[in-house]
């Protein structure tokens, strides 16, 4: 018996009820998974409870932009907030642009010249965000 039939769905359909999918499942975790993290690591830029994050900024970076490496990293926060709703509200869209997002941090964490180990948890989690964004466009067609 599986995890879902035990819980009493039996995969058959209901009257009012479509019966759940692996690729649905799936798309739920991803599309929860890629709003909360965006937005608590977004916050976290500003408590700085987890890390301390003006370290993992580049240097050539924190040249391009005004202020201090904090000051970007608030930025940074901002914007990973920004991501998290976006992917909360619109999937499709919120997926591509968290994907880029992470492919910004990896050329940065790769520039820096350290923490390739970080820099390849997030190519990991860059396909997760393509996985849901085209995880969402075949939802929108349904």
């Amino acid at each position: 018996m599986t995890t879902s039939e035990r819980a009493g769905n039996t995969g058959q359909a209901g009257p009012t009820t479509a019966a759940r999918t692996g690729a649905d499942e799936a798309y739920l975790l991803l599309r929860t998974v890629f709003t909360v993290a965006p937005i608590v690591f977004g916050l976290d830029k500003f408590a700085q409870l987890l890390s301390d994050w003006d370290f993992y900024l580049a240097p050539w970076i924190n040249d391009l932009v005004p202020g201090s490496a904090h000051d970007a990293m608030l930025i940074v926060g901002a914007v990973e907030v920004a991501a998290g709703v976006l992917v909360a509200l619109r999937p499709r869209i919120g997926g591509y642009v968290v994907a880029l997002w992470l492919a910004g941090i990896i050329v940065n964490l790769v520039t820096l010249g350290d923490y390739y180990d970080v820099a390849l948890r997030d190519f990991g989690l860059l396909v997760g965000a393509l996985a849901l964004a085209r995880l969402a466009s075949d939802r929108t067609r349904r």
